[in-house]
């Protein structure tokens, strides 16, 4: 598999919250807190179990704005606090990964560049996400991430 394919299956968005780096990181580490920004807009989370290490499980149901719950599951496969986290991520539990994930936090003077990369498994996995609308998802997630630290007075 060469660079150019992993490059064609790959979603990336990345938005600069203002915060500062260990602040960010912390917020995706605990689930009292992604609970309340993790997700595109009109969507809720209920973590039923988070375990933050390497190893270590994050599972969660997200709930949208239409009252359909959505099975999700993060496998966190490496933590660099506070700059990476890489992990996979799938639906019900007895599902293999849906796609692979990497996050960074990157510091800008007092502020936080949060890039979440995503690669998807084949082309046509990645263009099914693209038109169930994840560029805007992840986009909103991020702005939602914003709009939390705010509120904290960050």
């Amino acid at each position: 598999m060469t660079e150019a394919d992993e490059r064609a299956r790959t979603l990336e968005v990345s938005r600069v919250v203002n915060a500062p780096r260990d602040l960010v990181f912390e917020v995706f580490s605990t689930a009292r807190h992604i609970d309340q920004w993790w997700g595109p807009d009109g969507f809720r989370n209920e973590t039923h179990s988070m375990d933050f290490s390497v190893g270590g499980l994050w599972h969660y149901t997200m709930h949208g704005p239409d009252g359909k719950a959505w099975p999700n599951w993060i496998r966190y496969r490496l933590i660099e606090r506070p700059a990476r986290l890489v992990y996979d991520h799938g639906g019900e539990l007895s599902e293999p990964a849906h796609f692979h994930g990497e996050i960074t936090f990157e510091e800008e003077g007092r502020h936080t560049r949060v890039t979440l990369r995503l690669v998807f498994p084949s082309l046509e996995a990645v263009e099914t996400a693209k038109s169930y609308g994840a560029v805007a998802g992840g986009q909103q997630t991020l702005a939602r991430l914003d709009a939390y630290l705010a509120e904290r007075g960050t």
